[in-house]
C-alpha cells in the first residue's frame, strides 16, 4: 500500500500536476483514480464516487487535504497545487455528472441499513442518516452526497473516521459524524453502506 501511495503521487509530480494547466489537463488526471465519469472505482484500494458531489462538500474536503485536517498522502500531493478556481471549477464539474451507482454491494443487509437511514438508532445515540444527507442521499452545501456511492469505500471511511477525518478541527464539518461513526457497529455499518450504495 505505501508503495502504490509512493507511486502515484510521485506521478502526479511526473505529470506536471504543480504546473497549473487547463481544467481539462486536470480532469484527465482525476479520471486516472476516479473514473470516466467520476464513478468511483472498485478494487484493493477503492476510490470514491465524486459524479453529482455536492460542490461546497468536494470544495471543503479538498481544503482538508491541502490544510492536513484529511489525511491521504495521496490526495494530499495532488490538492496542495490547486488554485482556488480551479477547486471550484472540478467541483462544479464533478456535480454535473450522474452515471448509474455501481451497486454491487451485498443485499442481505438493505432493510437494516435503509431503517438507519431513516430512523437512526435512538439507543446507541446514532441519528437518521436522512436528517442531514437527505432521504434521497444526494446531500446539500457542505453535507455529502451518499447516494450511488462505492459500498467498500463507504465502508472504509466509516470504520476508519477518527483517523483520517475531522481530526478534531471545528473548521472541518465533518468532525460531526466522529460520534456517529464511533457508535455504528461494523454489521451496521456495513448495512447502510449497501443502502446508499444502491439509491440514485
Amino acid at each position: 500500500m505505501l508503495a502504490l501511495a509512493f507511486s502515484v503521487a510521485c506521478h502526479a509530480e511526473d505529470r506536471g500536476v504543480a504546473a497549473g494547466g487547463s481544467l481539462e489537463a486536470k480532469l484527465e488526471y482525476c479520471k486516472t483514480c476516479h473514473g470516466l465519469s467520476g464513478q468511483g472505482y472498485r478494487g484493493y484500494f477503492p476510490m470514491p464516487r465524486l459524479a453529482g458531489q455536492q460542490p461546497q462538500y468536494l470544495e471543503n474536503q479538498l481544503r482538508a487535504f491541502i490544510e492536513r485536517r484529511r489525511t491521504n498522502p495521496i490526495m494530499a500531493n495532488v490538492a496542495h497545487v490547486l488554485s482556488p478556481s480551479m477547486v471550484a471549477a472540478l467541483a462544479a464539474h464533478f456535480r454535473s455528472l450522474d452515471p448509474k451507482p455501481y451497486g454491487a454491494a451485498p443485499r442481505g443487509s438493505l432493510a437494516l441499513g435503509k431503517r438507519i437511514y431513516e430512523e437512526g438508532i435512538p439507543e446507541a445515540n446514532v441519528p437518521a442518516c436522512s436528517a442531514c444527507h437527505g432521504t434521497d442521499g444526494k446531500g446539500q452545501n457542505e453535507i455529502p452526497r451518499l447516494a450511488g456511492q462505492l459500498y467498500d469505500y463507504t465502508v472504509g471511511q466509516l470504520t476508519g473516521w477518527a483517523k483520517v477525518r475531522g481530526q478534531g478541527s471545528a473548521v472541518d464539518t465533518s468532525a460531526i459524524m466522529a460520534p456517529t461513526a464511533h457508535n455504528l457497529s461494523r454489521s451496521q455499518v456495513e448495512a447502510v453502506a449497501a443502502y446508499v450504495g444502491y439509491l440514485q
